[in-house]
């Protein structure tokens, strides 16, 4: 028989062997209030092909490490103009688009490159130029009239010159003004992103066209202003795509439609609407998920 000495020491031991046991347990498990880790998704690699502006602007440095924290995908983001962006999907080099071209985008929708486009946000587009306004063109409400005379005063005026989106809101500009822009002394293209070519507009003094975000995340660095704005015709409207794997198997189309989602999904949407408020004193874009394109622009 156990003494009493001992069988206290042995049921002792057993105590803290036990404790030791649930102290593991405790351990192994996330707090209440943590959330658990995503599950690591078959392949965590997406490709996002993006229009400048969207990196520009830091929108996707918010949302970027956001999604890869929700979900576990690791994120390439490759930041070209919208028409590059593009010709990525219709090749298969990417998984995912999130470009601002409209016409553009149906296009590529219709030939059957780009799948599940969704409204995601929009900002606007404006004429820039220099505050001595060589053009005389500042405060005009039409851009189309703008651009006319600009070309009549010989002003200087910077194009971004390789088809993005924002090149292809104006050249529609210069189409409507009834003018087909040659590159010479007075036009000239920059062939870069939107950054770049408010910077080149800037060492010329001459006038470019922008999108509001990406000039307001520049305006401290250069001396162009506002010229024309706030026209219906220069509505800036983004959305999101996933490449068609029926066209390219080899694409993530889970990890694009994940990322789709994310983008029209209501927390991102209000990350979005408070973008920029807190360094600009307003908002870069203006989130439109769920909304109908066509209302967007309209008197509220």
């Amino acid at each position: 028989m156990f003494s009493k000495k001992r069988f206290i020491t042995l049921a002792m031991v057993m105590v803290f062997m036990l404790s030791l046991v649930g102290c593991a347990q405790q351990a192994a498990q996330p707090p209440a209030n943590q959330p658990a880790a995503p599950k690591a998704p078959a392949n965590p690699n997406l490709i996002l092909a993006t229009t400048t502006s969207t990196q520009d602007t830091g929108l996707l440095d918010v949302l970027v490490p956001e999604f890869e924290k929700q979900t576990g995908y690791v994120v390439k983001t490759v930041s070209v103009g919208t028409g590059a962006a593009l010709a990525m999907g219709e090749k298969g080099e990417a998984d995912v688009l999130l470009v601002h071209s409209p016409a553009a985008e149906l296009e590529l929708v219709e030939k059957g490159f780009a799948t599940n486009r969704m409204l995601v946000m929009h900002n606007d587009f404006l004429l820039i130029g220099p505050a001595d306004d060589p053009a005389g063109i500042k405060g005009m409400t039409s851009s189309a009239e703008a651009l006319k005379k600009i070309k009549d005063t010989n002003s200087m005026f910077i194009s971004r010159g390789d088809k993005s989106g924002t090149h292809n809101m104006e050249l529609s500009l210069w189409k409507a003004a009834g003018i087909t822009p040659a590159v010479g002394p007075n036009y000239q293209e920059a062939g870069q992103g939107m950054g770049a070519t408010i910077t080149i507009a800037n060492q010329k003094n001459g006038y470019t066209l922008t999108d509001r975000g990406t000039y307001l995340a520049q305006m401290k660095n250069v001396a162009l202003v506002p010229m024309v704005e706030g026209e219906k015709a220069l509505l800036n409207i983004y959305h999101v795509m996933t490449v068609n794997p029926e066209k390219w198997p080899k694409v993530n189309f889970e990890g694009a439609k994940a990322f789709a989602d994310f983008m029209v999904a209501p927390a991102t949407q209000d990350i979005i609407k408070t973008f920029g408020v807190d360094k600009y004193g307003q908002p870069l874009f203006f989130p439109d998920a769920g909304k109908n394109e066509e209302d967007l622009g309209k008197a509220a």
